[in-house]
């Protein structure tokens, strides 16, 4: 059954979804702006798509949320690699191969699929597609991701991300060696012009979004690097693009790397999502998880160590 709220606006506001999240605390401000484009808003019998609309007093808004469609996905009992659960949060650390959410070419197998079998009455925050998902990790990307299991968590941690107060820690190794020993990558990143599967630096004028991502270098493998990298904005494969970028392509990446074999069998981009720090959504408690790096970059660093001996 299709649920509608009617709002008067008493004094002149500000954005619509603004205005809507505030008079409406129960519904995230991502679900507002979906229904916003999605045609469910109407400001003075007019529906309206923009969110960016500044409402003023007197203004008569109709939020209707449309009826919930059902989960077409099948529950399947995959593996999960646990860091932390309680009632509101699942950390896991996610291994090389397995897609996040159905897509095409991805319809079962995923990880959302292995989520409905973990827990069975997971809501379908985020997208009926995506339940419980607030951020991703690239197919073949290894490491600890977030779900959560409420709408209050989703939420909370979605709010964590906009004001980058959650810290993403990820390693990586990348080709060449870069002249210092830290630095700041700030290109913005949108879809490649040509090749709408691809990321690239593209000008905020042309629609790219900020995006910055911070690194060190953690150990000097002779014409290769170990870099702890550090998320400030989350992009679409924010890392891969800016290494490629500064001329350090990430080891292993078959879209932004250099096609060069490193001589090591590996899954895709020697990339790990290393730690993830938030903040509890009840409690407000700091959760720190740190994730075991897979075997295969363990090999990686190892045959790397033994060439870079061998070499000097």
């Amino acid at each position: 059954m299709q649920t509608e709220f009617n709002l008067q606006v008493s004094e002149n506001s500000e954005r619509l979804d603004r205005y809507l999240a505030e008079e409406l605390p129960d519904i995230s401000r991502s679900r507002i702006q979906q229904f916003i484009e999605q045609g469910n808003v109407q400001v003075n019998d007019k529906v309206c798509t923009s969110k960016k609309v500044n409402v003023k007093a007197g203004d008569r808004i109709i939020l209707q949320i449309p009826e919930a469609q059902p989960l077409e996905l099948q529950a399947e009992q995959i593996p999960l690699d646990i860091l932390y659960e309680d009632d509101q949060l699942l950390i896991l650390n996610k291994p090389a191969g397995l897609v996040v959410h159905p897509a095409p070419g991805h319809p079962d197998g995923t990880l959302v699929n292995a989520l409905l079998a973990h827990c069975p009455n997971l809501p379908g925050i985020g997208g009926v597609q995506r339940p419980g998902i607030v951020h991703r990790l690239d197919k073949d990307t290894t490491g600890a991701i977030a779900i959560v299991k409420t709408d209050i968590a989703y939420q909370h941690l979605q709010a964590q991300l906009q004001a980058k107060t959650a810290r993403r820690e990820y390693l990586g190794v990348v080709y060449g060696a870069p002249k210092t020993e830290s630095g700041k990558i700030d290109f913005p990143i949108g879809r490649h012009p040509q090749d709408r599967k691809k990321m690239a630096v593209v000008p905020v004028e042309e629609g790219g979004r900020a995006a910055v991502t911070h690194w060190q270098v953690l150990e000097r493998l002779g014409n290769y690097t170990l870099i702890h990298f550090q998320l400030e904005t989350g992009r679409t494969h924010q890392i891969r693009v800016h290494s490629a970028k500064i001329g350090h392509p990430i080891v292993g990446d078959p879209v932004y790397g250099s096609g060069r074999s490193v001589g090591v069998n590996l899954p895709g981009q020697a990339l790990h999502a290393w730690r993830l720090k938030l903040q509890h959504p009840i409690s407000e408690d700091w959760i720190e998880v740190t994730a075991t790096p897979p075997a295969t970059l363990t090999t990686l660093l190892e045959v790397l160590r033994r060439r870079a001996a061998i070499s000097s």
